[in-house]
């Protein structure tokens, strides 16, 4: 009995088993947020694929655009490199191939260099670092120099000497640190120094091996000679190793000279940027930014050869490239960058980080922020955002008149600065070339003002009225500047030992007026 009820619970299952196989597997329906249709429209053409699956052309055409993109960035985030590559190859070219050669503009710096928004008001002392081939390496800043500065290969910040420094301008002893050090001396700490072989030094690390020193001295009563004496008989650049017996410091005037100092904005962009992975250690640069040049080709070790194709497309993404640069440093569309309501004058240090850092990092680094800065500019410290009355420089930009037109060289133009100008030192407004980025050449040595070292005209109250076009207003000829008919301009509003009335903006200068007579 019990193997017949066994035997029919069997067949019963048996019989059943055709039932469950036969009713449908079901699945809810695909969120339609994560298919991919069979065409796509888009900036770069129509995408085509088969079940989410891209045909050849598409295929071919995503890889180019990916490749482009990549080209663009590279260019936005590596100007820093490359413009501090420029600056070593031009600094070679004056003759300053070693730490002790120094470059000093003697008699200021006229509008004959290619040189990034340089200024016409202070005396440039300008070296080259080679830590790679010097080891660590000494400076020796004179008493009464003004704001100096180290950058590294990527133009960050690595110490500031002179009257923001440490030494705060009464002179001292500087040493710098190559990447790779491993001896026994270690960097300061909260700007103390430090013993080395009895001698009290301002240590910093450097995370490259080219490093930029650049000095200013000020004006004394106008005038540049005190400035560069100081630089002749007090600075010295040399090996740590060659202490006991430096090496005689050689002194390069490059006023009046002709040289290039700017990167490229074409091709030779991405070669300029070789040129600096190759040399630098790998550290340099963090993981995403390395991936980044390496995902066009450039790889430290590894040759820059890009074929054809490759070519082309970096071709055009260096162009696109520099174009939106030029769009973001002229037309910045960051309300942070603007210094007063309704007005054409911003600042060329958005957020006020030498590190670009939005919040301390909260909301990251301020990528147009950057471009802005070092596609019109060099010298990078934070000094430039130090809010302390009397001490640094400040700095505003201005590409526009009162109705936010592009200044035109045919035209003229007045800007009136009120009284008193909030510089403890003096103030300056300089006239530079949209494309050079550099001082506009014109029959003017000096395409600027300077209310200390140029013999003004002021108004009844005190306030000066500038003027700028092809030819001198009558009777305000001391204080013109000259522009050139089809020529555009920008112009750059310094403050030397900035006051309180500029930080918290009581003060304010006119905005670039058309003028008739």
């Amino acid at each position: 009995m019990a193997i017949r009820y066994g035997v029919i619970l069997v067949l019963a299952s048996l019989m059943m088993a055709p039932v469950f196989a036969e009713e449908a597997r079901r699945y809810p329906p695909l969120p339609q947020t994560i298919l991919t249709p069979d065409q796509v429209p888009s900036r770069i053409g129509e995408l085509r694929f088969d079940d989410g699956r891209p045909d050849a052309a598409t295929v071919a055409t995503l890889y180019d655009h990916l490749d482009f993109l990549r080209g663009v960035e590279v260019f936005l985030n590596f100007i820093p490199a490359a413009s501090l590559e420029a600056l070593r190859v031009g600094m070679a070219e004056l003759g300053a191939t070693q730490s002790s050669d120094v470059v000093i503009f003697e008699q200021l710096m006229d509008a004959r260099p290619l040189f990034l928004t340089g200024n016409t008001d202070t005396v440039y002392a300008s070296a080259m670092l080679d830590l790679q081939r010097d080891g660590p390496t000494v400076v020796e800043v004179p008493p009464g120099a003004g704001p100096g500065t180290v950058n590294d290969a990527f133009f960050r910040f690595i110490i500031d000497m002179g009257a923001p420094g440490p030494d705060r301008g009464k002179g001292g002893h500087y040493l710098i640190l190559p990447p790779d050090y491993q001896g026994p001396i270690t960097p300061s700490v909260q700007g103390k120094p430090q013993r080395v072989d009895g001698r009290d030094y301002y240590v910093a690390r450097s995370a490259s091996y080219i490093n930029w020193l650049i000095l200013r001295g000020l004006l004394v009563e106008g005038k540049a000679e005190p400035a560069v004496t100081m630089w002749r008989e007090g600075l010295k650049v040399y090996p740590l190793s060659q202490v006991a017996e430096p090496p005689t410091m050689r002194f390069i005037n490059g006023s009046d000279r002709s040289v290039n100092t700017i990167h490229a904005n074409d091709f030779h962009f991405y070669l300029e940027l070789d040129q600096v992975i190759q040399r630098e250690p790998v550290g340099l640069l963090e993981p995403e930014l390395r991936g980044l040049a390496a995902a066009i080709g450039i790889r430290k070790g590894q040759p820059f050869a890009p074929d054809k194709r490759m070519k082309t497309l970096l071709s055009e993404a260096v162009a696109v490239g520099n174009a939106t640069a030029r769009a973001i440093w002229l037309k910045p569309r960051d309300a942070n960058a603007r210094l007063y309501p309704d007005s054409g004058w911003y600042t060329p240090f958005v957020g006020g980080d030498y590190r670009w850092l939005i919040d301390e990092g909260e909301g990251g680094r301020n990528l147009d922020a950057r471009t802005l800065f070092f596609y019109s500019a060099t010298v990078n410290t934070p000094a430039m955002a130090l809010r302390i009355p009397g001490v640094g420089s400040q700095y505003a930009f201005n590409a526009t008149d009162a109705e936010g037109r592009y200044l035109d060289g045919g035209e003229t133009y007045r800007l009136r600065l009120p009284a008193p100008v909030p510089a403890k030192n003096f103030w300056s407004v300089v006239v530079y070339d949209p494309q050079t980025r550099s001082e506009l050449q014109t029959q003017q040595r000096y395409p600027s003002k300077n209310n200390v070292r140029d013999t003004l005209r002021y108004n009844d109250d005190g306030s000066v009225d500038l003027f700028f076009g092809p030819k001198a207003p009558k009777g305000w000829e001391s204080n013109w500047t000259e522009t050139l008919p089809g020529k555009g301009w920008f112009t750059v509003l310094r403050l030397y030992g900035p006051l309180e009335p500029w930080f918290d903006k009581q003060w304010q200068p006119g905005e670039l007026e058309p003028y008739k007579e």
